[in-house]
């Protein structure tokens, strides 16, 4: 049964797949406009965790990989939440709701995710929920300064929304779902209506991974570069996997990097990509892949930093489309 969300955006010309909007029409169209112009994406590829109770915050400290005191009402953060053995199961965007904690994540994670996140609930006055129905994400990005430009992660209230500053043109809108048709409204005004994926190819395009069910257990946070973008905090006490990553930074046996490339080929989060010198050894594996406005696919490839540095890398096998590899918007070690 549709919400009364679905239905209006619906009514708006979204195409909705298995609950996400895919598009609104000419999905190539809006990809261009992302590049070039003002979009507004409704965000249903994410899901939003609820964590409440006395003890939300010692509970959240406990398991993820930034400290999350450092979470307050006029701040967001990057954060993991890792295997024993250092390996990431979920990447998440954090902010507050109130006393209460929001973690945005990719809707075919959340309910395996909210499962094992209650499984360490034990006797902690904490209570997990999905309240994707209750709150709905939009976002907003363009050339056009449609507001003012803050500091990155800074969060601030603005019509009914709480609002995250993604980069110097991109924010999320956050919304009680009984608001988010008013909202839309206004943005809809100022910006073109764009598929889940011009979102996503945003998020590649500004180096910010999303761990998806392909590539859980595959990465170190370092290796997808959550030292990078503010997702690790290496002076907070003991979680799950903190002492492999503390001994990858204090050491410095990182030698797989995340990096941004383009392929002329279609491609998927969780694909292999070779080198040559390795044969049929894969030296490094797609975390995300969206088409891209100029065609083919622009990726995030984690991958040996060695082959990075000195090989060619080819998508899929050794005879594989060539990834093409550009800049990322913040310098590597």
């Amino acid at each position: 049964m549709q919400s009364d969300w679905q239905i209006f955006i619906t009514e708006q010309g979204a195409i909705i797949e298995e609950g996400v909007v895919r598009h609104f029409g000419d999905f190539n169209a809006e990809l261009t406009a992302t590049r070039d112009r003002t979009v507004l994406c409704d965000l249903s590829q994410f899901s939003l965790l609820r964590v409440s109770g006395p003890d939300a915050e010692s509970f959240l400290q406990n398991l993820l990989s930034n400290d999350i005191r450092e979470v307050s009402n006029g701040r967001a953060q990057y954060s993991s939440f890792n295997t024993a053995k250092g390996r990431m199961l979920a990447s998440f965007l954090i902010w507050r709701d109130g006393e209460d904690y929001l973690l945005q994540l990719p809707v075919t994670l959340a309910e395996s995710v909210r499962k094992k996140l209650s499984m360490y609930v034990l006797r902690a006055k904490v209570k997990i929920t999905d309240v994707s129905n209750e709150m709905i994400s939009l976002g907003l990005s363009g050339r056009q300064n449609l507001l003012s430009a803050t500091e990155l992660l800074t969060v601030h209230d603005l019509m009914d929304a709480r609002v995250i500053s993604l980069g110097e043109s991109r924010f999320q809108f956050n919304i009680p779902a009984n608001q988010a048709t008013a909202l839309w409204q206004q943005l809809s005004t100022l910006a073109k209506p764009a598929g889940s994926a011009c979102w996503d190819w945003l998020n590649v395009r500004a180096g910010i991974p999303v761990i998806q069910p392909e590539t859980q257990e595959q990465f170190v946070p370092q290796m997808a570069n959550f030292d990078l973008i503010g997702g690790i905090n290496f002076k907070k006490g003991c979680y799950p996997g903190q002492e492999i990553v503390a001994r990858m930074h204090y050491l410095g046996k990182l030698k797989r990097r995340m990096y941004l490339a383009h392929v002329d080929a279609v491609a998927r989060a969780g694909e292999d990509v070779y080198s040559a010198s390795l044969g049929e050894q894969a030296c490094g594996m797609l975390a995300n892949a969206v088409p891209s406005p100029a065609g083919g696919y622009d990726v995030l490839v984690v991958m040996q930093i060695e082959s990075h540095d000195t090989q060619i890398i080819h998508l899929g096998a050794v005879q594989g489309a060539v990834l093409n590899f550009e800049k990322l918007p913040y310098p590597l070690p």
